[in-house]
């Protein structure tokens, strides 16, 4: 039987799910809980939903950042988009940055996978570089066209404009 955050999930519209649990707080737990379980349609919806949701550095979700990166690589898609996602919206501590780097350096490395996730893979591996400057030489050869071949034109532009703003 569907809970009541399910039933959200799949009936309402995306303002309406936000209108939702700004009303209902007391659903946000079980929102991450949804977010990193493997209970489609509802666990990308909820890790979307999430994303709507929280703010900067969302205190609520912290305790989870361990969590969301450890199930990450075992998602579809568009699951660990939404989940990435979250976690660009986050401070992630030194203690986790090097797996959530190792998890976003698979994704944009495999090619195949769809570009938009390789994309937030790729913006989450800009954003911890910049805190370390000598992984510079690494967005050097993760922006080589052999990873790029693969992206629409558009993107292929974001992420120059990117690389840019990182100063290569």
């Amino acid at each position: 039987m569907e809970t009541v955050l399910e039933n959200i999930l799949t009936r309402y519209y995306k303002d309406e799910m936000i209108s939702f649990m700004d009303s209902h707080p007391e659903y946000f737990e079980e929102a991450i809980e949804l977010a990193i379980s493997n209970k489609q349609p509802y666990s990308w919806r909820a890790a979307g939903l999430l994303w709507s949701c929280i703010e900067e550095n969302d205190r609520r979700i912290q305790g989870n950042i361990k969590k969301i990166i450890s199930v990450i690589p075992a998602k579809n898609d568009g699951h660990q988009r939404e989940l990435l996602k979250i976690l660009l919206r986050m401070e992630v501590n030194e203690e986790y940055e090097g797996l959530l780097f190792n998890v976003c350096m698979t994704i944009w490395e495999t090619i195949n996978k769809k570009p938009s996730v390789r994309f937030i893979a790729l913006k989450t591996i800009f954003k911890i570089a910049k805190r370390y400057p000598d992984l510079s030489n690494e967005i050097t050869f993760l922006t080589q066209n052999q990873y790029l071949d693969s992206l629409s034109p558009g993107v292929r532009r974001s992420v120059s404009k990117m690389k840019k703003e990182f100063a290569l």
